[in-house]
């Protein structure tokens, strides 16, 4: 049976270790289980939104660079909050991390954090962009006469919905991510419950769908299918640089890279717009757009206990509106 809510809200989340965070119009909260099984709740005041976060087609790129800055700050925290890294510090470091620990001191988690995230970055770059358009160029060589470009950017595409589909399905068999795609679904059942106009109980948000149009791996997914759209339409192929410039296959296809790192705060702009329409309106074409988002929850998202519920009631109470706030997303 479909459910549907009563009301659309903007409120969203994130799962963290061990915890939720929620976002919603002036307050933010993140709860966090902790090795006393207590919940430790922190809450602080957003700003309001400039004016780029607000302007159509513009406030995609700024957000989402936004919510990844935030996300990566308030995971850092909950690992703290749940004993997390005090189980890691318990083992033997091996001389690589004693020497980290000597020449950063007191920096050493904010440095590991910022490379992480820097090789997070990188690695995603090389697999969403460089191997696509270099595996066609491989392709294109043992067609060899025969012209296969104009199916150079269905290709790339479709490849890098593979790779994002591959991740997710080797993300969730790892113990501690599948954990917190629990805590993924404790944060979407809640949502779904306040959406529904209903108490915030374990019993109630057990009842709620663990899939929301609005999650983030769907983002990801329409960011990917956009490009395909986008890249189609733009002239950026490798074939047309050499043609232009006479260069090589292998500065062709740098270009091509460059090209697409061009148009991405573009196709991010143009994927926001649309996830926000399929996340207010319930229509068949709504569904429509919202299905492969919704089917590849299934990975990032599972069933989650009464205490991972608790600990999502207990992030989202604080980000509720307050009199006179308009949380209508």
């Amino acid at each position: 049976m479909r459910e549907k809510p009563l009301h659309k809200t903007s409120v969203g989340g994130q799962a963290l270790i061990e915890g939720i965070m929620m976002r919603g119009v002036s307050k933010a909260a993140m709860a966090v289980r902790k090795k006393d099984n207590t919940i430790d709740v922190e809450e602080w005041d957003l700003p309001e939104r400039k004016w780029y976060q607000k302007c159509p087609f513009i406030r995609g790129i700024f957000n989402f660079v936004l919510q990844l800055k935030d996300g990566m700050t308030y995971m850092n925290k909950s690992m703290e909050k749940s004993g997390y890294l005090e189980d890691e510090e318990n083992e033997e470091p091996s001389k690589f991390e004693k020497w980290l620990e000597k020449t950063f001191g007191d920096k050493l988690v904010p440095v590991i954090t910022f490379i992480g995230g820097f090789l997070g970055i990188a690695l995603a770059l090389v697999m969403f962009l460089f191997v696509p358009t270099w595996l066609f160029t491989g392709l294109q060589a043992l067609f060899g006469e025969t012209d296969i470009s104009p199916f150079r950017s269905l290709f790339e595409g479709i490849l890098k919905i593979a790779i994002y589909i591959l991740y997710l399905w080797l993300t969730s068999l790892m113990k501690d991510i599948r954990r917190t795609y629990e805590y993924h679904g404790a944060e979407h059942k809640t949502i779904a419950t306040y959406e529904a106009g209903e108490e915030l109980t374990v019993d109630n948000v057990k009842k709620h769908t663990r899939f929301h149009p609005r999650c983030g791996t769907s983002f990801i997914f329409l960011v990917l299918a956009v490009s395909i759209l986008v890249t189609s339409l733009v002239p950026i192929n490798s074939e047309s640089f050499i043609a232009w410039f006479g260069v090589s296959k292998f500065i062709a296809d740098l270009m091509r890279v460059i090209g697409k790192l061009i148009l991405l705060p573009i196709i991010v702009g143009i994927s926001y717009e649309i996830i926000k329409i399929a996340g207010r309106y319930d229509n068949i074409a709504t569904r429509i757009i919202s299905a492969p988002g919704l089917a590849m929850q299934r990975l990032t998202t599972r069933e989650p206990d009464s205490s991972q519920i608790e600990c999502a009631i207990a992030a989202i109470k604080p980000c509720l509106p307050k009199e006179g706030e308009n949380d209508k997303w």
